[in-house]
This record gives structure tokens, sequence and C-alpha cells, in this order.
């Protein structure tokens, strides 16, 4: 049984497609149409998701020398089409430095510090949470529920809030209180390291 699974995963028959392996111009969805056209002939077809979808960009046949990053929160945009040598991201899975020519991903954002590096000069944002999707074109797109330039944040006000959320971490007596406050002393603690780290 094993033998039989192993042999069907390296067949090159049943390889199961990845999503860089759709084309970069979409196929018009003709199937569906010819199935609409017998139901209800009098009717245009109803477009599908797939007629929405702009055609996916082709990833460029020589590594760019720039990385292309849209930065943006519910509210606002930090950096748009910005061009920059590099990004490091807080990924749940650790910081994750992203270059030109970078391989697609798809990362989740842990609070943390979010660091933009052009030239010699590095600007930092400390991000709550969110999501870094790298397209393979050398585009980074940034999602963050907040952020905040390192720079405008206030120390003492970040000590004062460790202290507390530790405290009612100490004193909490329901989940619900552990929890909250435990994402409390998340955020501070990595609010303090972002400054003093």
């Amino acid at each position: 049984m094993l033998r039989r699974a192993t042999s069907a995963l390296l067949s090159g028959a049943s390889r199961r497609r990845l999503s860089t392996d759709v084309p970069a111009t979409p196929a018009a969805d003709s199937s569906f149409a010819e199935a609409w056209k017998k139901v209800s002939p009098n009717l245009e077809p109803p477009k599908t998701p797939l007629s929405f979808m702009k055609p996916r960009p082709p990833i460029p046949s020589t590594l760019p020398s720039k990385l292309t990053v849209n930065f943006v929160l519910p509210y606002a945009s930090q950096l748009s089409a910005k061009e920059v040598d590099m990004v490091i991201v807080p990924a749940t899975t650790g910081q994750m430095g992203v270059l030109p020519g970078h391989v697609a991903t798809i990362a989740e954002l842990k609070p943390g510090v979010l660091s933009v590096h052009e030239g010699n000069d590095v600007t930092k944002y400390f991000v709550s949470s969110g999501f870094a999707f790298i397209h393979g074109n050398s585009v980074a797109d940034i999602v963050a529920v907040e952020a905040v330039p390192v720079d405008r944040i206030d120390v003492n006000l970040v000590q004062k809030g460790l202290q507390d959320f530790t405290q009612k971490l100490n004193s909490a007596s329901t989940d619900l209180e552990k929890a909250e406050a435990q994402i409390g002393v998340d955020v501070h603690s990595a609010l303090n390291s972002a400054l003093t780290g």
C-alpha cells in the first residue's frame, strides 16, 4: 500500500498543480458558458470569478535590483509602490528578510518590527499583526492592523503598560482575563524589545 502511494506521488501524471503552474492569462470559462446556453439559451451567462480576475503579472526573466513594497493599514497607506533594497518582516515563524526575487510567500505577522531598507536608510515600524504577501515578480504587499514608526513610541508608556499587563496576568481569575492580559504582555514585550534591541 505504501509503495503504491509513494509511486503515485512521484509519477508525473498524478502531480498536483501548484498556483505557479497556472498560466499568466486566465483561460476563458467556455465549458460553463456552453452548459449555461444549453439550460438558458435566451440569457447571457453570468460572470464567474475567473472573469473578474486580472492576469497575473509575469515573473521577470532576470532578477530585479529593487523590491516594490506596498505597506497599508486599514485607514492609511504607509508605502505605495516604493522601491527598496530589502524588507524584514516579523513573521510568526521568525524574522523574514525579503529581497528582490524572493519566492512567492504568504506570512502571518506577529507583533514586532518591520524594517524597510533603502540604501543606507532604515525605516522601522512597529506592527501589531497582519499579513505579508510576497509575489514572484518582486512585489511585497504588507497589510498590518496597526503600525507606528518606532521613533514615535514612548519608552516610559511601554514600560508602564508592560508592568500593568503583567500584574493583570498574575491576578487574572478567568480564562478570558488571562488571555487578554497575555496579549497585552506579548504586545508590550515586543514593543519593549523593539525599543531596546
